[in-house]
């Protein structure tokens, strides 16, 4: 059981901020599969401070996701503190929510250029002064339960992520996240889950344990390594939504029945339905394709059919080539 605030989840089980994956559909997914709470795409705090109406779309949610944590990412106090502000009260420009979140990420662990590059994000390890004032900030800002999402650490020499943790604990956060790589990694093994065992150790709030949880399998070795409170679920969950039902299924000593490729395909028309509704027919369908490749990944045919898929331009030309693909493989 993991209590963040007034949150109580029973297994902790968190679907990862993905930014360009997980939308408003693939959290909805998720948490139809098992997700037990669900974050937004990271979202920047400067682009709603000057009323970035494409930034707050990112931050549209559906009342039936819930438990849902809104994460942003920035590096100055008070825009953190203020952009914070405005998303636990949905008073910003273009806001499509009708219910509040049920709390706010910072992000301490984006390790991508454009993000670390200015200061943001992972960069944020390298100044955990800093991080300790933008916890604060957004702490004394927001009604909200704040958690947090760091690294390892930057690199090999700089793995500091339970200074980081204790820094977080100590300006108010609620719970922290780890993902056991450091910058300089990106998403390259091995993940450090002594770090995250050690973090853990240090504070007193829940511990989240990130990195490298593709089955039930990997999902026990992180839990009995690092001791952690619960699971954030990232690049395992794509074209994979299953993998919560997995894990929840090892978790309550349950047999777990790896869906038939029909049902997997059936869950990924209803997924691309759900993006076409939210972001249009056009759009969907362009952000679709990936998905729909990673539901077929591993499977018989699947280069092939892939090839299909990347020149689809319309929902109907996704459900013939679903439908062929199931009538040879499936």
């Amino acid at each position: 059981m993991v209590k963040i605030g007034e949150l109580t989840l029973k297994h902790g089980l968190f679907l990862a901020p993905l930014a360009g994956v997980s939308d408003r559909a693939f959290r909805k997914v998720c948490r139809d599969h098992g997700a037990e709470c669900t974050v937004s795409e990271m979202i920047s705090a400067k682009g709603l401070h000057y009323n970035d109406t494409k930034t707050a779309v990112l931050a549209a949610f559906s009342e039936d996701e819930a438990p849902f944590f809104i994460q942003i990412f920035g590096s100055d106090p008070e825009i953190m503190a203020e952009s914070a502000q405005k998303l636990a009260t949905n008073n910003y420009k273009a806001c499509q929510n009708s219910a509040l979140p049920t709390g706010i990420d910072i992000n301490m662990g984006c390790p991508v250029p454009k993000v670390a590059g200015n200061g943001d994000g992972s960069a944020l390890m390298k100044n955990p002064e800093l991080a300790g004032e933008i916890v604060k900030a957004v702490v004394n800002a927001v009604q909200l339960p704040v958690t947090v999402k760091i690294r390892a650490g930057w690199d090999d020499d700089h793995r500091n992520a339970v200074e980081l943790a204790k820094i977080v604990e100590k300006n108010g956060a609620k719970a922290i996240c780890v993902h056991g790589r450091t910058r300089a990694q990106m998403y390259r093994d091995p993940v450090d889950v002594d770090i995250i065992r050690q973090v853990k150790e240090s504070v007193s709030i829940p511990v989240i344990a990130n990195g490298s949880i593709y089955d039930a399998k990997s999902a026990e070795r992180m839990l009995e390594l690092t001791k952690c409170d619960g699971l954030m679920i990232a690049r395992g969950a794509m074209g994979n939504p299953f993998l919560f039902e997995e894990i929840t299924a090892f978790l309550e000593g349950r047999e777990y029945t790896r869906p038939t490729l029909e049902e997997r395909l059936n869950v990924a028309m209803e997924h691309i339905k759900l993006m076409i509704s939210h972001k249009g027919e056009y759009t969907g369908v362009m952000e679709a394709r990936k998905h729909l490749a990673w539901y077929i990944q591993g499977e018989k045919g699947a280069a092939k059919a892939r090839q299909a898929v990347n020149t689809a331009s319309s929902f109907d030309e996704l459900c013939t080539i679903v439908s062929d693909y199931l009538k040879n493989y499936g």
